[in-house]
């Protein structure tokens, strides 16, 4: 691709990092609002629950911080993981195998960032929070 001109990093791995970004928020957005949901019917319908009851309880447990939190979170991983998977599909050199080597690396290596990221976010959270 420099051959031709052509920069790898914004034409590849921008869009791809941007994409992973974006997608994981709208997911955990999609994950926490079903969760929501779900726990509404399943408290409401099946264990008996008033709608008043449900809404007052779930307030004392998740709040905005915490939406917010697992977004930002979200969005982090989505980035992380795309950034480490760009880099070592573009670092790879030899043939089949190689490739293969890599992608066992960037499952590696995004669980360790992701892994280390949770902590750090969550720490820093909780202590904003004052929980």
């Amino acid at each position: 691709m420099r051959v031709l001109g052509i920069d790898p990093v914004q034409r590849l791995v921008l869009p791809r990092v941007l994409a992973s970004t974006v997608v994981a928020a709208l997911l955990n957005g999609a994950v926490c609002a079903i969760g929501l949901i779900g726990g509404f019917f399943f408290s409401v319908y099946l264990q008996n629950v008033t709608a008043g009851a449900y809404a007052s309880g779930i307030t004392l447990l998740v709040g905005l911080p915490e939406l917010l939190l697992s977004e930002v979170k979200a969005a982090l991983f989505g980035m992380i993981a795309g950034l480490i998977a760009c880099y070592r599909g573009l670092a790879v050199v030899g043939g089949p195998r190689s490739v293969g080597e890599a992608v066992n690396e960037t499952v590696v290596f995004s669980f360790v960032a992701l892994f280390l990221v949770n902590m750090l976010l969550t720490s820093v959270g909780v202590a904003l929070s004052g929980n």
